[in-house]
């Protein structure tokens, strides 16, 4: 088990960064991983913060599980069984700069896109094609696989659906929970699963719970247009985040 207090004074926030994006605020959890590499290796942190993303999941399944959308789980999921394979094969190899720069950008350019056009009409909710929805999930499951970045993606994706606010957090939170169980195995096969890692994880489970049901209860209080504005802010944020950290 970790001791160091400059650890848990990064990975305190980040489990509740965390537990906030599982109970609703979707997409904010990409900043957790980067908080815990402050004070840790970043494959030692996302090793850390898989058993929590887990534990995380099946309290937000059990509070969403009326709310999703067959569709969009139908065409994404193919898709990021094959981006985490990908991911997993490239693992030792890839430079972790070069994903965050460009899943920043993509977030960036994405979110402010949208802001923009909140003065406008709103457009017309449509669905894209299934083709899309493979490569989206795929890059998802690839960018998730790496570092837990997997949100971007899927909301650029999903959002231009505008489906109701529950049923996007819903989808959300039944998608990553399947991708979280499919990294698993790739985990294990990489080494990461120490004893002092899993220790580590267990140690952070009641936060980690504690803040997911918080995440629950604030995120009923927002109105869908309310939602929506915040999920592009917290975009355009965690996407600069994102390139600084490439950048750095």
């Amino acid at each position: 088990m970790i001791t160091d207090p400059w650890f848990y004074l990064a990975a305190v926030p980040a489990v509740i960064i965390l537990g906030l994006s599982k109970g609703g605020f979707a997409g904010i959890g990409t900043l957790a991983t980067p908080i815990v590499a402050l004070a840790i290796p970043p494959v030692q942190a996302a090793s850390i913060i898989l058993p929590i993303l887990i534990v995380q999941d099946v309290y937000s399944v059990i509070v969403y599980r009326r709310h999703w959308d067959a569709f969009n789980l139908r065409v994404l999921l193919p898709g990021a069984l094959i981006g985490v394979a990908i991911g997993y094969l490239l693992a030792a190899r890839l430079p972790e700069a070069g994903v965050a720069f460009a899943i920043g950008a993509i977030s960036i350019a994405f979110g402010a896109r949208q802001l923009m056009q909140r003065s406008a009409k709103p457009p017309e909710p449509r669905r894209p094609n299934a083709a899309a929805g493979w490569f989206w999930g795929a890059l998802s499951g690839f960018t998730s696989m790496i570092s837990h970045a997997g949100s971007p993606p899927f909301q650029i994706y999903v959002m231009p659906q505008r489906l109701d606010a529950r049923v996007f957090v819903g989808t959300n939170v039944l998608f990553f929970a399947a991708v979280n169980w499919i990294k698993v195995p790739p985990y294990l096969a990489l080494g990461q699963f120490t004893h002092d890692n899993l220790v580590t994880s267990v140690v952070l489970f009641p936060l980690a719970i504690l803040a997911t049901w918080l995440g629950v209860v604030l995120v009923r209080r927002f109105s869908n247009e309310r939602f929506y504005i915040c999920v592009y802010v917290l975009m355009v944020l965690i996407g600069v985040k994102l390139v600084f950290e490439g950048f750095a």
